[in-house]
């Protein structure tokens, strides 16, 4: 009894640790992001909204810039293979539909590197829109107990945290941040796939390097960011032979750095009709100009890896910058995009991706859109650049999943009612 009380002791003593840990690391305390944005600098450099939308090589320079300068290169061409899909499960959620899963090779020669893509298809007669996901959690954390390849190659057994682990990743992060509420997605109409970004390029900055330049690419991703979307692109690839998907309504989602990666993926990749960048934040939605939040220094330093090398030339003086991330947006237009955000998460900085937001938002209204609403508290899912802010900090939970599935049916199919408002503290 003695050591059984102890033993609880210290699991208590290490949950709080890790809550005080997560906490710490994504700037919860009692801080809360500014909606206050008209008495901050507007995004800029300006756009070139004309020149955009008018001359194919205004959008190749943009693009340049953003190689050159943040992300490093987008691996054009690099070779992509992939086997026939494996049901694994086919009677999936009580018969509704099949899990499945496919082995994804990007690279040439030694190098080239296989993950897994994990899919659920809705037993639905027509083609449906897929939902692709990167995740934070393996494909066994994702899919708990469901028999998916686990990093050892054998079938997944277990929940891949452990119930102590998951429990505490969850209360900092959310029930969704790695398990997928694939119901949910069946239950709007859309099939669901995802895999885990880790299992391509590592995120480790001894490993990620090695990794990357390995592929044999010409050229070769030029930052662990840049390969995270071009595996979205792959993913595309992948599924867009697939009848029981509709190739013209293809989303991706991301959390947080696999935010970054799916605005990447948007930008070069224009087969991808809709976008979920969730709590972005800097290299993602948020202005890298910003002096609140995690800000380009930061990363740099804590996340060298995520970055090209040439960022830490701009990451002290982002003013040098000859952009800023409302043009990453700008190469989204006019296709939806969804910028989930919350009131605490100030790490992110809701603030100035909303500047971010409304100064893109122009290139939507020159395709003819309505683009962004002009509120930071207000959620329009309809809209073209639908901004989301809850309360709360950086995580996936329900609120979010809600929202989500609301922007997703707005553009892809039957809208959801949710409050388009949020309140103060």
């Amino acid at each position: 009894m003695f050591f059984r009380v102890l033993r609880w002791i210290g699991i208590s003593l290490l949950a709080g640790l890790m809550l005080l840990i997560g906490s710490s690391c994504t700037m919860l305390g009692l801080n809360y992001a500014s909606l206050d944005i008209y008495n901050k600098p507007v995004a800029s450099p300006p756009i070139d909204v004309s020149a955009l939308i008018s001359d194919p090589a205004e959008r190749e320079r943009l693009k340049g810039l953003l190689q050159e300068t943040l992300y490093g290169a987008w691996p054009e061409g690099m070779p992509v293979s992939f086997s026939d899909w494996r049901v694994i499960v086919p009677d999936y959620l009580e018969g509704r539909g099949t899990l499945e899963e496919m082995d994804i090779t990007i690279g040439a020669g030694d190098g080239a590197r296989t993950f897994q893509l994990v899919g659920a298809f809705p037993h639905i007669a027509t083609a449906v829109p897929v939902v692709i996901s990167q995740t934070f959690g393996t494909n066994c954390a994702t899919f708990p107990e469901q028999p998916v390849t686990s990093m050892d190659g054998d079938p997944c057994a277990v929940h891949d945290y452990g119930p102590i682990v998951s429990f505490i990743v969850s209360a900092v992060f959310g029930e969704y941040i790695a398990e997928a509420p694939v119901e949910l997605y069946f239950d709007a109409g859309f099939a669901y796939a995802s895999f885990h970004a880790s299992d391509f390029v590592p995120d480790d900055a001894d490993e990620a390097g090695p990794a990357i330049a390995a592929l044999g690419g010409s050229p070769n991703p030029g930052s662990t960011l840049m390969a995270w979307a071009y595996a979205f692109s792959a993913a595309v690839t992948a599924m867009e032979g697939d009848a029981r998907i509709d190739n013209d309504h293809v989303a991706v989602l991301g959390h947080s750095r696999h935010g970054k990666a799916a605005l990447l993926a948007a930008a070069w990749d224009n087969r991808i009709d809709t976008v979920i960048a969730h709590q972005s934040g800097f290299a993602g939605a948020a202005l890298s100009r910003s002096p609140s939040g995690e800000r380009l220094d930061r990363m740099v330093k804590s996340y060298p890896h995520w970055l090209a090398p040439t960022a830490e030339k701009y990451a002290a003086n982002p003013e040098t910058l000859p952009f800023d991330q409302h043009h990453l947006l700008a190469l989204i237009a006019p296709r939806p995009l969804f910028l989930g955000n919350a009131r605490r998460d100030v790490w992110s900085d809701p603030n100035s991706s909303y500047r971010a937001a409304l100064a893109a938002s122009e290139v939507w209204k020159g395709y003819g859109e309505t683009g962004l609403k002009d509120d930071i508290t207000h959620f329009d899912p309809k809209a073209d650049i639908a901004y989301f802010l809850r309360p709360g900090g950086h995580s996936v939970v329900d609120d979010d999943i809600e929202a989500f599935l609301a922007f997703l049916t707005a553009h892809l199919g039957q809208p959801r009612q949710l409050p388009n408002t949020v309140s103060a503290p």
